[in-house]
């Protein structure tokens, strides 16, 4: 072993942090809209139960299809707005699927803690509502981002950068040509 290669693969400098700058901001993102999301999950969560008196878990239900829309909007035009858009019917059934697994895993939790463990006041159950709504959360930022909003493959998105630019570009030579 010499003071050579270690025959491991190492990314330029720079771009691992960059990788990881990219991340935290997917995530900052991520969050912005799921907690908007959280809030109408919440809202409305508590006024179908309190305005219609249904049970627990299928206002729990409706609340929950409200905000996959309401997140569905965000996450396409503002967290994942830069993703692959070209397969958008891959794309909404995916996050369709994805998302009912969510609504499972959320409103499981809120089923066994009701009708499991008799844990049913108000506070209780929108306890066991914000927790199942955090375990279906961490299901969906790894699925959405795997899954359903994909990046662009590097030499369409170098491609759509380089039009850009060149569009930038002639835009400039016009403007020059018009102040001679």
């Amino acid at each position: 072993m010499g003071s050579g290669s270690t025959g491991l693969k190492s990314e330029p400098p720079g771009a691992m942090r960059r990788q990881f700058d990219q991340l935290i901001r997917e995530i900052a993102k991520f969050g912005a809209v799921g907690g908007a999301g959280l809030l109408v999950n919440l809202l409305v969560f508590n006024l179908v139960r309190h305005a219609t008196g249904l049970q627990v878990v299928r206002a729990s239900v409706i609340a929950t299809v409200v905000a996959i829309v309401f997140n569905y909007i965000g996450f396409r035009y503002f967290t994942y707005r830069d993703r692959d858009k070209s397969g958008s019917t891959r794309e909404i059934s995916l996050f369709l699927l994805f998302s009912a697994a969510g609504l499972v895993i959320e409103n499981g939790v809120l089923y066994i803690a009701t009708y499991g463990f008799g844990w049913d006041t108000p506070l209780q159950s929108n306890i066991f509502k914000f927790l199942g709504i955090g375990l279906g959360t961490l299901f969906r930022f790894w699925s959405y981002r795997s899954w359903v909003f994909r990046t662009l493959p590097a030499g369409e998105a170098v491609a759509g950068a380089e039009s850009i630019l060149e569009a930038a570009e002639r835009q400039r030579r016009q403007g020059q040509r018009v102040n001679r």
